[in-house]
């Protein structure tokens, strides 16, 4: 591996475990109004990498003064779509239809959908290495999870979440070549806002309203500044590194982080085959990172319009 496979290794590995760790944490903020507390998320958000920006704007791409396209925008507009908004809306929904393990399996198939769906978007055919590491990675995903009930809503749902994962990545690396990490992750965040503030009121959780305990309130920051500020930039500049099918490989570890997080928070030891899962994952891993880097795209034609798609996390 060269320089750049192990650098966007390691971040991509990065924003994942901070993803995985996120998902158990934020139990502790299910009683607040779901919605509502991701717009509060992501404003924060968004103001915190805007700072960022204008603090170093040679950190906001190939042209750190120039801003997205019409269609970098609508690409823009889809991420925040697919992978903040319907992201969150659809998981739980199969949260509220589905058990927690059926749920993360399903999703634990992102992996192998990045490994097939980005050498086709780019019309070239999927690498055997990649697509069968990415397979040992759902195996162990599933290992991990386990087993579990659902109705048709429930999977239906958990389906859907597994497609905003993927294009969330796919959407994602067609315009991080040009604007950067931070910009997209900024635009992203701000444009995800309105959306949720407009899902918030249409449930009627505004009328809900209140404000968050001191618990609650130190999760929402942390959900912004570690699981939205630092893993995005994290997963985006691993991801323009590494490629999407080979970044795909590491939201497997999504599982043995929430593992890790919930048996600390639970003071309980994970099961031999959640354990066995884990280690299936990371054997998955390396072989696909033992592999030759698979090409980020380098510019952002590769998706000529947003496909309808599941991070993240993520996140």
């Amino acid at each position: 591996m060269n320089r750049d496979s192990l650098t966007g290794a390691a971040l991509c590995g990065f924003g994942m475990m901070i993803l995985g760790g996120s998902v158990s944490l934020s139990r502790l903020v299910l009683d607040y109004p779901i919605l509502t507390g991701q717009a509060l998320r992501y404003a924060l958000a968004a103001v915190l990498l805007a700072a960022l920006l204008r603090l170093f704007p040679r950190l906001g791409g190939t042209v750190p003064a120039s801003r997205p396209t019409g269609r970098e925008l609508a690409l823009l507009a889809a991420v925040a779509l697919m992978g903040l908004a319907l992201f969150n809306t659809l998981l739980l929904t199969a949260l509220d239809h589905a058990d927690a393990a059926v749920v993360g399996t399903v999703v634990g198939a992102a992996p192998l959908g990045l490994a097939l769906a980005g050498p086709l978007l780019r019309g070239a055919r999927p690498a055997a290495r990649l697509v069968t590491a990415a397979g040992v990675v759902v195996v162990g995903t599933a290992l991990v999870h386990g087993a579990g009930a659902a109705d048709g809503v429930g999977l239906a749902a958990a389906l859907g979440t597994l497609v905003c994962e993927v294009s969330f990545s796919l959407l994602a690396a067609a315009v991080l070549p040009r604007l950067g990490a931070v910009r997209v992750s900024a635009y992203s965040c701000a444009l995800a806002v309105p959306m949720l503030v407009v899902a918030a009121l249409a449930t009627g959780e505004w009328a809900r309203l209140r404000m968050p305990t001191a618990t609650e309130a130190l999760i929402l920051l942390y959900l912004a500044v570690m699981m939205t500020v630092v893993a995005f930039l994290a997963w985006f500049t691993g991801l323009r590194l590494l490629g999407v099918e080979r970044a795909g490989m590491f939201t497997g570890l999504v599982p043995a982080a929430t593992l890790t997080v919930a048996a600390l928070q639970d003071q309980a030891l994970p099961g031999l085959t959640q354990t066995a899962g884990v280690l299936v994952v990371v054997a998955g891993l390396v072989w696909g990172a033992a592999g030759g880097r698979t090409p980020a795209p380098a510019a952002p034609e590769p998706i000529s319009a947003p496909p309808r798609s599941l991070s993240g996390a993520e996140a």
